[in-house]
Order: structure tokens, then sequence, then C-alpha cells
């Protein structure tokens, strides 16, 4: 079992655990993922490592409650266990070699990226930062960004925090501003992904992708994460989670998302019954 060290609410949709897992501690790269499951009879789901302290032996997740075990893992608190902890999966995030970069991410894509920025900042690379949000009131991890940032702009959809607008503006404006990036590295929802990708394509600077759909077993043995990457089915769980964005058929992903809404809706609607009736 794995104990939950630390519980902290980011925002009325975000949680923050800091799960005991010395093993998967000392192999964390960011990048990477586990496997939850936070009871015996809960589904599986992936989460990005959002943090690892390897002398503590801890791994930092951050989820939102979106889904009918995100809200059972939510019902978890600080001394809990989780039933299952698999990990890490997936390859790393490639950072050797950078000298510039702009992290871009989306909501709590944010968490994601989070890691890769500090990594980058660690190995002396210029890392500039975009992180965007509907709201301020769904703003998270901005100190922790600002830490390991060179430039760091935060942008929110109705302007009440920072400047009211879309990643994608904030990125051209530091093109336009004469930055040339090694790399663009961007996390998020897939739309948000897609057109960082199409600003990139029009200055002709890489652009890396972070791509997480639904996964079963985490190896490559189900399918569900397949994805066309250059043509190509390839597995997100093995193959990536990182991705050319030049390559990816963001479409295809966006449309095989959308199939599984009926069940997740089924699944967050059962999980608030049970929740409800434990209340009572």
């Amino acid at each position: 079992m794995y104990r939950i060290i630390q519980k902290v609410v980011l925002n009325p949709t975000v949680t923050k655990m800091v799960i005991e897992a010395p093993l998967i501690a000392q192999k964390a790269q960011p990048g990477q993922f586990i496997i939850i499951r936070p009871f015996e009879d809960s589904e599986r789901i992936p989460l990005t490592i959002a943090g690892y302290d390897r002398q503590a032996g801890t791994v930092d997740i951050i989820f939102q409650i979106v889904g009918g075990t995100t809200m059972e893992l939510n019902t978890l608190n600080e001394g809990d266990s989780v039933h299952d902890f698999v990990g890490p999966l997936g390859r790393a995030t490639e950072t050797e070699g950078l000298k510039k970069v702009c992290v871009v991410g989306g909501g709590v894509g944010c968490a994601i990226a989070l890691p890769v920025a500090r990594k980058l900042h660690e190995q002396g690379c210029v890392v500039h930062s975009v992180v965007g949000f509907r709201s301020k009131d769904l703003l998270i991890l901005e100190d922790e960004f600002t830490a390991c940032s060179d430039i760091l702009k935060v942008m929110t959809d109705d302007g009440s925090y920072g400047t009211k607008g879309v990643v994608t503006a904030a990125l051209e404006e530091l093109i336009a501003a004469g930055n040339q990036y090694d790399e663009v590295i961007t996390i998020g929802p897939l739309i948000m992904m897609k057109f960082v990708v199409k600003t990139c394509q029009k200055y002709g600077i890489k652009s890396v992708v972070s791509m997480n759909p639904i996964m079963i077993d985490g190896t490559g043995m189900c399918g569900g994460c397949r994805l066309t990457v250059g043509g190509k089915t390839k597995f997100a769980c093995v193959d990536g989670p990182d991705f050319d964005g030049d390559l990816v058929d963001f479409d295809e992903a966006m449309a095989r998302g959308s199939m599984y809404r009926p069940f997740e809706t089924h699944a967050r609607e059962k999980a608030c019954n049970l929740l409800q009736m434990e209340v009572k």
C-alpha cells in the first residue's frame, strides 16, 4: 500500500497528493507517468508524475476531479493509502542539449509541464514558461513556475488574472520579441496543443507535445492509447507520451477521446451516488 503523506487542494477542482513510493521516486523522470487505483475495485487511470523527492522517497501527483476514479481518489486523505501505484512508465521528456526552451502549459497540464521546466532550469537552460487557465480561480503552481522560469506569462480566458487571451498569443509575443527557441514543449488540452503546434510551424520551431489519452494497462498490450503519429500507429504509454507535434494527428486523437464521454459521465454519476450514500 502507498501512503498519502500530504494532500493539498490547489483549486476547487484540482488536488495535489504526495505519495510514499520510494522505489518509484528513485527512478522517476519528468514526462513519465504512473498507473493508480485508489481502491481494489477502482478502475486503473494514468497520472503523469508532477514531482518527486528521491531522498524522501515520495512522488507527487496532481489530478483534476472530473470522473468517477478521480472522485474516489479525492475521498482519500493524509494517512490513507492508495491500493495500486505502478511506475514509472513511459519515456522521459528529452531535455539534454537544449539551451533555450518555451514550456507552454494549459490548465491541469501545467502540473505535467512543471517538472519539465524544473529539469531544464537545473540543467542551465533558459526557460520561458506560458501557462493558461480559464480564470484566476483555476490558477495553480504560479510560484513554482516563477522559481524555475526566466520569463513567466500567465494567461486567463476571462482576463481575471495575468493577461487576457490564449497561450498562443503569449507564445507569438515572445517569438516576435526575438526569442529563438530550440523547442517549444507543450502540455494541456488537445485543442490547445494543436494550435501551439500550428503557431510553431509558422516560425519553423520544433514542438514537442505530451499525449495522455485513455490508458488501461500502461504497457502497450491493450492498445487503448493508440495514436497516429507520422502516419503510423503509436502507443502513448510506451512510445510516448511525448511526440513530435508536427507528426501527431490531433483531429483523430480528439475524435477518439470524445468516444469515452458517455462512459465517463456514467462513471461520474455512479461515483456521485455512492459518495452521497456514504454521507447519509
